[in-house]
């Protein structure tokens, strides 16, 4: 930019804002009447940056009043974590020497099959295998990076420390070399090369080409960070151009000598055989990859220049000031406590603290509503956590405010992308309810005039497929859809699910990806691609579709899923642009260079911003120091890089939650940085309480009125209805429950997929001992008919089937070796009219006893009632049973019950069986509880008069949990509030547990 003997550096401060000060610069200084800024060539870190450099200059211009211009050529270096390519300027087509840059996803295969034949019996699942093929990728493409050559591997220096590593690092070792070289010679027979090797070739071969013959318009690298060698030789040849020049964000020139040197080596070795890496090295440090650069563009940073322009809105100086100190390394930070106030205060910047992500989100929205007010501010909010992300955009939504998510979403979680996981997912669960169901209700499906015809249908075949799980596969589904009235519609989906649901275990990846595919369409037709989500989904498939198809890379469909899961959520979906002007936002990489006036921090809990750091998968951390590749804490020191630019708005506040989704939160190192800098004098300025207070008000209504327990009280007519013998006992422990299922009419739904329930294994047992009361064969045939009929789940009926037929034959065991009693009635329905009410009931089974009186049965599964529920009336179902044998309820069968019984098929240690015993509600023998034998039909006599008299004649109220201690099911606990008066004002004190 000016004559000079050495190189041309520049640094733009983070208070001046990087993008208005770089234009605010580079304006008066390139601009020419005739052609503007078109002489300029400008290289950029990435697509985005170039957008916000045009954004900038555009601000600049109608603020300065000019009505338009050309704009420089602005080149993008390429930023990899972006995915970003090379610009034109730096990859041109007419570069014959430098092979072409394998596809990554044809290199993710190549390198699977290759681990697979590696490993041999030892290889995991196609699952894991991809995985670790991607992660074997990764840290080829970071050694390439860093220039480090596979025969490196095999270095002295590398070799030295075999000995001390850990047997599994050694084993990971010795694997990664063997790939690498297997790799390498595929890379030759193709005639290829990394994408990483290419970009380091074409770096340079610009390098090379500008040095020998310099540009003659001038040449400026702007918020270029990275520190990769190559790039790191490229920018110093720019800064050696006579009109070249480098400017970096944030680089601290402030800083004493002997803070900087306590950053550590970064990549300066003392010696030859050094490693460019200490283990000591602050590699978290925001200024260490900045040091890491200027070493290797042999630059001092007493040669750096500070900028000469600050941007529009730019912060006052005194905050870099602070920001240097705020990230002192772990020595210079003792200095805090010697800084005067002045020093310490962080002006314009605020800390807000809430209980939860939820509230953390409506504050921060919140935030952005109140800055908008004020006209041509903007706002930013900047966090790595997309969760949070995504709430913060619908708590916008709140006032009709859409702001764009530049950091995207993943495939993964768009609605094209689900729809291709859930097909995925009905082919490894074999149509199991839950995936299929959401397939069928997916918003893609049947999308126009015929959904909702589709709807309806699913609706009622839903209904049906509640409760367990069916055997697997379609054909077991074929009844279902009959019973709902829906095979039509069932054979259509059938079709198109068919050749999914039955694909061949040994097909190719592409095979089955053409399968999916051929199914979405059917299903969504042209739907699922017309949006942007489709469009990514699209390429995805083509190009996972093509590479597979070359390399023959072969998959058990049943593991699609977790493949396909781990490969869209890599994939970032980023919304078209259209939201507000003035609002944005960002994840960490998005918002380098990115400048608002108002810049929301959010996020600043550990394990997020910074981001947890693990070692490296496949290379021990020493192999890594030896080989010159920066360590995985290198990440935390870009974050907090990341965090000091996003400091240098002129408004900024710092939010974190106290929890997240697991529990208690860590505060972010860098948030107790700034409450330790600021100390227990200034933090309570800067803290920000209105907003939290506010937003939690938002949605807390004036006054609450809270829930009493209900009492409802139905008309006479509503109360005239049939009362069944357990909807008796239920009338009488809890009359809500009754009023409710009987009068209300309310039923509780099964769950697809649900465990079996007492109910279900109830129906089970008393429909095979009906069937074999009446001898329609022998007992296990038809326990094996009849779950053959029910089409249950293997693993549902392997758990159940065993237990159950032992059970079983403890009840043909019992009934053999009893002469004395003879079964007449199985599992028949009786009535009758008593005081104008119908009473009915179903017998499980009644047995004429030698005396000519009978016994009344009743199967359970599990549990019978106590005696203390017998005596108290909430279980006097045989009682009542035996009132209508007396009254004739039972056609045919009429007499009096002597005796009543319990036959219970759970465990018991007295049965031979090991399953099934006999209890009685009767207080005979030795019991402590119960009701003797000559009141019991009396005592229930009298509980069925008063039920009467009460609630079904009566003008009683239906109380919610009038007896607490009684027995009950939490059906319609929600329907009763019962949480928010439960103890505080309810008739009786809570007792017992809930059943």
């Amino acid at each position: 930019m000016a004559d000079r003997a050495g190189p041309d550096v520049y640094s733009i401060a983070a208070h001046r804002g990087f993008a208005d000060a770089l234009v605010a610069g580079l304006l008066p200084r390139y601009a020419e009447d005739d052609v503007g800024l078109a002489r300029l060539t400008l290289l950029l870190p990435s697509s985005r940056a170039a957008r916000t450099v045009t954004e900038a200059f555009i601000r600049l211009l109608g603020e300065t009043g000019q009505q338009g211009m050309l704009l420089p050529r602005m080149v993008v270096v390429g930023d990899l974590d972006l995915d970003d390519t090379l610009g034109p300027l730096l990859d041109p087509l007419d570069m014959p020497d430098i092979p072409p840059a394998i596809d990554p996803v044809r290199r993710l295969f190549v390198l699977a099959d290759i681990l697979r034949d590696e490993m041999g019996r030892d290889a995991p699942p196609a699952p894991a295998l991809v995985k670790l093929a991607r992660d074997f990728g990764q840290t080829m493409d970071r050694l390439l990076v860093e220039e480090v050559t596979p025969d490196e591997l095999l270095s002295d220096r590398v070799l030295q420390l075999f000995g001390d590593l850990a047997g599994h690092w050694q084993k990971s070792l010795h694997r990664f070399a063997v790939v690498q070289r297997k790799w390498l010679a595929e890379l030759e027979r193709l005639d290829a090369v990394d994408a990483g090797t290419r970009r380091n070739l074409l770096f340079d071969a610009a390098a090379r080409a500008w040095r020998t013959n310099a540009p003659e318009n001038p040449v400026v690298a702007a918020g270029v960070t990275s520190a990769s060698p190559s790039l790191a030789r490229l920018l110093k040849v720019v800064s050696e151009l006579p009109q070249g020049a480098v400017i970096l964000p944030d680089l601290d020139l402030g800083m004493e000598d002997e803070v900087w040197d306590e950053l550590g080596r970064a990549g300066a070795r003392p010696t030859p055989e050094d490693a460019p890496f200490a283990k000591g090295d602050a590699a978290t440090h925001p200024q260490y990859h900045l040091k890491l650069l200027l070493n290797r563009m042999g630059v001092a940073r007493g040669e750096v220049r500070h900028w000469h322009r600050r941007g529009m809105g730019a912060a006052p100086p005194e905050r870099s000031h602070a920001i240097g100190a705020l990230f002192l390394p772990p020595e210079a930070s003792t200095c805090w406590v010697d800084l005067p106030a002045d020093r310490r205060r962080l002006s314009g910047v605020r800390l807000m603290e809430s209980t939860s992500p939820e509230a953390e989100a409506q504050a921060i929205a919140l935030l952005a509503r109140q800055a908008l007010e004020t006209p041509e501010k903007r706002v930013a909010v900047v966090t790595p956590d997309r969760a949070l992300a995504r709430r913060v955009v619908q708590h916008l939504r709140r006032w009709n405010i859409e702001a764009d998510d530049s950091a995207g979403r993943p495939l993964s979680q768009t609605p094209a992308g689900r729809l291709l996981l859930l097909l995925a997912e009905v082919v490894a669960e074999d149509a199991a309810p839950v995936p299929l169901v959401g397939l069928l209700g997916h918003p893609l499906v049947r999308r126009g005039e015929e959904r909702r015809a589709h709807l309806a249908a699913l609706r009622a075949f839903d209904r049906r497929l509640r409760g367990p799980r069916q055997a697997p596969g379609l054909d077991p589904l074929d009844p279902v859809a009959a019973k709902a009235g829906v095979a039509e519609w069932w054979s259509d989906i059938k079709t198109v699910l068919l050749p999914l649901v039955g694909a061949a275990q040994d097909m190719t990846l592409s095979d089955s990806l053409d399968l999916l595919v051929t199914a979405g369409e059917a299903l969504c037709g042209e739907e699922l691609w017309a949006q942007e989500d489709g469009r990514a989904l699209s390429s995805f498939i083509e190009d996972w579709r093509l590479w597979s198809r070359e390399t023959g890379f072969a998959i058990d469909p049943r593991d699609l899923h977790t493949v396909l899961l781990d490969a869209l959520g890599d994939i970032a979906v980023r919304p078209p642009y259209g939201g507000h002007p003035r609002i944005a936002v960002y994840g960490l990489l998005e918002a380098r260079m990115s400048r608002a006036d108002m810049v929301v921090c959010a996020g600043l809990n550990e394990g997020n911003w910074p981001a947890r750091t693990g070692a490296e998968p496949l290379l021990a951390p020493a192999v890594l120091r030896a080989l010159g590749v920066p360590s995985a804490e290198f990440r935390i020191g870009l974050s907090a890089h990341d965090l000091a630019g996003a400091l240098g708005a002129p408004e900024v506040v710092l939010s974190r939650s106290q929890r997240d989704a697991d529990g208690p939160a860590i505060a972010s190192r860098f948030w107790l940085r700034v409450k330790a800098l600021l100390g227990g004098d200034l933090r309570a300025s800067h803290e920000e309480t209105q907003i939290p207070h506010i937003a939690e008000a938002l949605d807390k209504p004036d006054e609450v009125t809270p829930a009493t327990q209900p009492k409802p009280v139905p008309s006479h007519a509503q109360r005239q209805v049939p009362v069944s013998v357990t909807a008796l006992d239920r009338l009488r422990s809890d009359p809500y429950q009754f009023y409710a299922a009987q009068i209300m009419g309310l039923r509780d739904w099964d769950r697809l997929d649900a465990e079996p329930t007492p109910a279900w294994q109830g129906e089970l047992a008393h429909d095979i001992l009906e069937r074999w009361h009446l001898e329609e064969g022998e007992m296990h045939a038809i326990a094996q008919e009849r779950l053959q009929e029910m089409n249950a789940h293997p693993l549902t009926r392997h758990l159940w089937e065993p237990r159950l037929l032992r059970a079983l034959d403890w009840v043909q065991q019992t009934l053999d070796a009893d002469g004395e009693r003879e079964p007449v009635l199985f599992e028949r329905r009786g009535e009758i009219t008593y005081r104008g009410v119908s009473i009915n009931g179903r017998i499980d089974r009644l047995d004429r006893l030698s005396d000519g009186s009978f016994a009344v049965v009743d199967y359970k599964t599990g549990s019978p009632p106590s005696g203390s529920q017998v005596e108290a009336g909430y279980a006097l179902q045989l009682g009542t049973l035996g009132i209508m044998l007396e009254k004739g309820g039972f056609e045919g069968f009429e007499g009096s019950a002597e005796a009543f019984e319990y036959w219970s098929l759970a465990k018991s240690k007295s049965s031979e069986t090991g399953f099934g015993y006999i209890e009685t509600p009767l207080k005979t023998g030795n019991k402590r509880s119960g009701i003797p034998p000559e009141e019991f039909l009396p005592k229930a006599l009298s509980f069925l008069e008063n039920a009467l008299d009460d609630y079904i004649l009566g003008s009683a109220p239906f109380t919610a949990r009038l007896n607490p201690d009684a027995p009950g099911y939490d059906t319609y606990d929600q329907l009763m509030r019962l949480e928010e008066w439960l103890g505080r004002d309810q008739d009786e004190p809570a007792g017992g547990e809930r059943a």
